[in-house]
């Protein structure tokens, strides 16, 4: 990473009650590097303070892809099971920071939400996408790393427990529709009109009552997090392994991985 350009950027701009958040790499299909991950956690420490803001919209720049997971240039750092512990505690502030917001938030979905992508997707409350939109974690035939116990409970929660194996053990990316079918998508869009539907909701939403909102969502945040099983030794133990750092390499290679269960 020798820029900023080149690192990307996370913009905040406000319009009134609205809060855009606009994550800004189109050239990686606006994959996070860390320097994104800070960004967006000041964003949110920024919106928490803000009472005015209603609500916030989410939205990836360029519209081929919402966000397309992790750069994985920064796995090439990791040498061992702890580096995996490190990193998605670090994951994990930053997405609990956005998923326990005390406003609505809203996805706008075009292209892919995979990886990193569809964990800050699925912390919003509500997501729209566009016809062509994707969302998966296809890493047990790409990285060959794992989710965090809470990213998994988000998974399983707004998308069931059959899409969920289908995503983490067959590497499926799911449609738009498949998503709306089951609810994690709120409502299909075409391209041209994807603005006006999410402005619309987003309008819906900042007229509703701010407090039984926020208290309902947070209830809803408690719920599916509690009585989390612990995971450490699952995240250590596949960020240990010599097939996630095969996984990487391939990855950067564009070639396909070899596994050796090790």
């Amino acid at each position: 990473m020798t820029s900023a350009a080149s690192d990307g950027e996370v913009r905040l701009e406000r319009e009134g009650t609205l809060a855009r958040i606009t994550f800004d790499r189109p050239a990686a299909r606006n994959a996070m590097t860390w320097r994104m991950y800070e960004q967006l956690a000041a964003i949110c420490t920024r919106l928490r303070e803000d009472s005015g803001v209603r609500v916030a919209l989410l939205r990836g720049a360029g519209g081929k892809a919402f966000i397309a997971g992790t750069d994985i240039a920064q796995f090439q750092a990791f040498t061992s099971g702890e580096d995996g512990i490190a990193y998605e505690q670090r994951m994990e502030s930053v997405l609990s920071a956005l998923e326990s917001l005390p406003i609505p938030t809203v996805a706008l979905v075009e292209g892919w939400a995979v990886g990193g992508g569809l964990a800050i997707a699925a912390c919003c409350d509500f997501r729209i996408a566009t016809a062509g939109a994707k969302f998966g974690v296809p890493i047990a035939r790409t990285l060959g790393n794992c989710l965090s116990m809470q990213n998994c409970a988000r998974i399983v929660a707004a998308l069931g427990t059959a899409i969920a194996k289908r995503m983490l053990l067959l590497g499926d990316m799911v449609t738009a529709e498949e998503a709306q079918a089951v609810g994690f998508v709120l409502e299909v869009a075409a391209a041209d009109a994807i603005e006006a539907r999410a402005a619309a909701l987003c309008d819906r939403l900042a007229r509703n009552a701010p407090i039984t909102m926020r208290v309902s969502k947070e209830a809803i945040r408690r719920i599916v997090l509690a009585g989390l099983a612990g995971g450490d030794d699952l995240v250590r133990e596949t960020y240990a392994s010599a097939d996630f750092r095969a996984g990487v390499r391939a990855f950067l290679e564009k070639r396909e991985p070899q596994w050796t269960g090790r």
